[in-house]
């Protein structure tokens, strides 16, 4: 009987849960997974209007294409370097707010602020700071240095990893925080006892109960390094410096001028080495 009435409350519970989760299904298929699937029906097709399948033949196109190698090889640069700085920063931030440190609640306001600020707002700023006749190469100039044009040298793609860093960290330090504040105080302090020093007990506690913590901080830092290019084009335009042409410049560009089996392909090759990077991050956390 009693089985019989707990199985009747799942099945109850469960389709309550189903009834919740529809509009959101509906919303989410109408707007995001069907369109993709269109879109990576249309990257084995030469046309939107009478199309002909092509199999592989955008894909080859998009391969051999300069304009794309120089767009993905900046992009996956940038994420190879920008992420692990980020995950350094952030993890070194987190346990220096943890500390009972003067200003500490200002300290972590401060951090997250940059979350909430429009991004149009930020880069405004920073174009202000980064301009030739800006404030930073006023103050260079003021000290003894030549003026460095920031946004059409190579200096661009250090400027778009310190705004990417200074945009995001503040989320990741937050995470940071609350896996940080879940280990229980007794372990270091039995560390302590037993002469476990800084480094031990860090690589030995900190690091083993943080693993959760750094796969997610890891995974959202990959994703948001793929999003740069709201600030990118904001600061630098339609075509910036080459140091900074990102995959998502290759597929705005691709849009303006139309070629949709370009940009569609483009956007299904960079959707799949999301995919991987994900599933590879995935294999590593249960393994650990």
């Amino acid at each position: 009987m009693m089985n019989t009435t707990m199985k009747k409350w799942l099945r109850r519970d469960t389709s309550a849960a189903f009834l919740f989760l529809v509009p959101s299904g509906i919303g989410f298929a109408l707007f995001y997974l069907i369109p993709f699937a269109m879109g990576v029906f249309y990257s084995f097709m030469n046309s939107t209007v009478d199309s002909q399948f092509v199999g592989l033949d955008n894909y080859r196109e998009l391969l051999a294409s300069d304009s794309f190698r120089k767009a993905a090889s900046n992009t996956f640069y940038f994420t190879a370097v920008s992420v692990p700085i980020m995950l350094v920063l952030s993890l070194g931030l987190a346990m220096l707010l943890n500390q009972n440190i003067y200003l500490r609640n200002w300290l972590r306001t401060a951090y997250v602020l940059p979350l909430v600020v429009p991004v149009a707002s930020i880069i405004l700023i920073w174009q202000m700071l980064l301009d030739w006749n800006g404030s930073l190469n006023a103050w260079m100039n003021d000290f003894g240095f030549d003026r460095v044009d920031w946004m059409k040298t190579d200096a661009a793609r250090n400027v778009v990893i310190i705004i990417y860093l200074w945009k995001n960290m503040g989320y990741n330090i937050i995470l940071f925080l609350a896996g940080l504040q879940q280990i229980p105080k007794d372990y270091y302090e039995t560390a302590q006892i037993e002469g476990a020093g800084r480094f031990r007990q860090f690589s030995r506690i900190t690091l083993i109960y943080l693993t959760p913590t750094m796969f997610l901080v890891i995974l959202m830092s990959i994703i948001n390094s793929f999003k740069v290019f709201r600030e990118t084009y904001l600061i630098a335009g339609d075509y910036p410096h080459d140091s900074i042409y990102m995959l998502q410049h290759y597929m705005n560009n691709m849009f303006m001028s139309l070629d949709i089996q370009k940009l569609t392909a483009a956007a299904a090759m960079m959707t799949g080495c999301i995919l991987l990077l994900v599933i590879g991050l995935f294999a590593l956390e249960r393994r650990f």
